[in-house]
């Protein structure tokens, strides 16, 4: 058999009018992608990802998505990159195993070629930290069970060099943004944290500190003409102790759950997450994070080539240590029409209006409690 080979990809041009509170990117604390203090509009080219599949037997399949965007530290980063085996099934049972850098079975939203959203430019809080902080370098195995009404998938991953996951929903707090970690960025912590050192402050995201290995299992049930659920358990088993290139052990563990159904010509979605990071240093300081966040998600098909989104989002952060003060909590709303005439371009208007109170303002002088808007009219132009 000849090898396939496949590539597909988008360029995405914007136009975004920022929100008036300096962005996360920036060391601050605004939680959107793109804010500034003089709010001006500005047109910019968001991204270019490529994703190149190869078919080396009905069986193997290889995957690779990298990016080229203006804030990585680098020209080119890679997202994924697996090979995953996957035998003919001639039976009820199909089974698999992968191996490599992906994405953990979390999202019902980012369904799409770069952790993207046919919905929204903008992912829920719960999905944003999992494209910023959490990727499975090691192997997963999956096994299916099918039938003309259902199909039962379980799911089971060993991985290392997520160590570090954690770090930001405690530092810096939740976000929403659509801007992913490659594998060899480092994504911009508070400016508010840099106590020893001048800013700017960054983190590793994807380091292995305390050689063991973490692990996730996976359970979803998708019911034909009803929907689908699934669950997960992760825990990376990081020792809170050590230290590695100035980067702590962050302790991360979380359940999440989610559901999918569809009504008529109407996508429903939610989804909910909660879970703990913890590091302890030394024996004079730990920091204990408690995060919470649910989002409930509304998508309209309402033709072939317009499609309408709004979805609700609450998140939170409880912090316990000798001195806490990134303790938070807020809510977002955001709304988004999509416009897909062709196969080649998807053109998406985006609102997103974020309230949130999150106490380390204030070592800033600032008021806690913020209130962002943002608007991004977005032109994404597929590969044929």
């Amino acid at each position: 058999m000849a090898v396939e080979f496949k590539f597909g990809g988008y360029v995405d041009l914007r136009l975004i009018v920022p929100s008036n509170q300096v962005s996360w990117q920036d060391g601050k604390f605004g939680k959107l992608r793109y804010g500034a203090e003089n709010g001006r509009p500005e047109l910019r080219i968001a991204e270019t990802v490529g994703e190149a599949i190869v078919l080396l037997t009905p069986e193997l399949m290889g995957l690779a998505v990298v990016r080229a965007e203006s804030e990585q530290r680098t020209g080119l980063d890679v997202l994924e990159g697996y090979l995953r085996y996957r035998p003919v099934s001639t039976s009820p049972w199909r089974w698999s195993v992968k191996g490599g850098a992906f994405y953990a079975p979390v999202s019902l939203e980012n369904t799409e070629i770069g952790w993207t959203s046919p919905w929204t430019l903008t992912p829920s809080a719960i999905n944003t930290w999992v494209g910023e902080e959490l990727r499975t370098i090691g192997v997963e195995g999956m096994l299916e069970w099918r039938s003309e009404l259902r199909t039962l998938t379980f799911g089971v991953s060993l991985f290392g060099w997520n160590d570090p996951a954690g770090i930001l929903v405690a530092d810096r707090g939740w976000a929403l943004h659509d801007r992913v970690t490659g594998l060899i960025d480092k994504p911009r912590e508070p400016d508010a944290d840099a106590f020893s050192v001048p800013p700017p402050l960054y983190t590793y995201e994807f380091l292995e500190i305390d050689d063991r290995p973490g692990w996730y299992a996976a359970a979803s049930w998708d019911e034909v003409g009803l929907g689908k659920v699934n669950a997960i358990y992760y825990h990376n088993e990081a020792d809170p102790a050590k230290v590695r290139k100035n980067t702590i052990a962050w302790r991360t563990d979380f359940w999440d759950v989610g559901v999918s159904t569809q009504i008529g010509n109407v996508t429903l979605l939610a989804q909910g997450l909660m879970g703990e990071t913890l590091i302890a240093p030394n024996a004079f300081y730990f920091s204990d994070s408690y995060f919470r966040s649910a989002y409930v998600l509304a998508g309209w098909t309402l033709s072939q080539d317009w499609r309408v989104a709004a979805r609700f989002d609450v998140f939170s952060n409880q912090e316990e240590s000798p001195s806490p003060f990134a303790s938070e909590h807020g809510n977002a709303f955001t709304f988004a029409i999509n416009y897909v005439p062709t196969d080649w371009l998807r053109i998406t208007a985006e609102a997103i209006r974020v309230n949130s109170t999150r106490n380390e303002r204030s070592v800033e002088n600032l008021d806690p409690h913020a209130v962002e808007n943002q608007i991004q009219l977005s032109a994404r132009f597929y590969l044929p």
